[in-house]
């Protein structure tokens, strides 16, 4: 048998390896809580206009430059939505065949930003539903669309409280009447309540 000193200094072993153990995975673990930003940091997703990273296989953000569109390929992006119109703003019209160019998937729904209609919406999330695990960028021009669709989205299809997907929208833009009731049917369309905690719905006033 072994002696109770002998025991006691195995213990003391283990313990310090223990620890340290412990030690790393709460190293690991603190850096896993802003992973995202991070990487999105580390990458140079964050120099694109408005960048919102959701999840590892979702983000939105307003218009990329040509240039940045290596940079969402190289981040590991396999397919990029774009809601917005071709024409106007710092659109680049060729956008669809760069993105080709780069092995990436390309879906141009354009949504009147005047007239946004479910219509729009469920093509987003048509194509969403069919390769929910697709690494996505959705991006319009400045991030409002998409934050708008990106709330809706995750508040119905990933069951992400309200306030939390509100926080991260608000956090762009403070939506208008106009999106106001079309988010308001959407949600009501799939009985969702708009309703949450601290959450205010108020509009901004209109521009002069």
């Amino acid at each position: 048998m072994k002696s109770v000193s002998a025991r006691i200094g195995m213990f003391t072993v283990k313990s310090r390896k223990l620890m340290a153990m412990l030690a790393l995975a709460g190293v690991v673990a603190s850096m896993s809580g802003p992973a995202s930003a991070q990487q999105a940091e580390s990458s140079g997703m964050s120099e694109i206009l408005n960048f919102r990273q959701y999840s590892p296989t979702f983000a939105s953000a307003g218009q990329p430059t040509r240039e940045q569109l290596q940079i969402i390929k190289d981040s590991g992006y396999e397919r990029i939505i774009y809601i917005a119109f071709s024409t106007v703003g710092p659109a680049i019209p060729e956008e669809d065949q760069l993105v080709k160019a780069l092995s990436m998937d390309y879906l141009h729904i354009p949504v009147d930003f005047n007239n946004p209609t479910i219509r729009d919406f469920n093509a987003f999330v048509d194509a969403m539903q069919r390769e929910p695990d697709r690494k996505t960028l959705l991006h319009c021009q400045v991030n409002a669309r998409a934050t708008a669709f990106s709330f809706l989205y995750r508040v119905i299809y990933e069951d992400v409280p309200v306030a939390d997907a509100k926080r991260d929208m608000n956090s762009v833009w403070t939506p208008n009447q106009v999106w106001k009731d079309f988010i308001f049917s959407v949600l009501a369309a799939n009985n969702k309540s708009p309703e949450c905690e601290g959450c205010d719905w108020s509009v901004p006033p209109p521009r002069e």
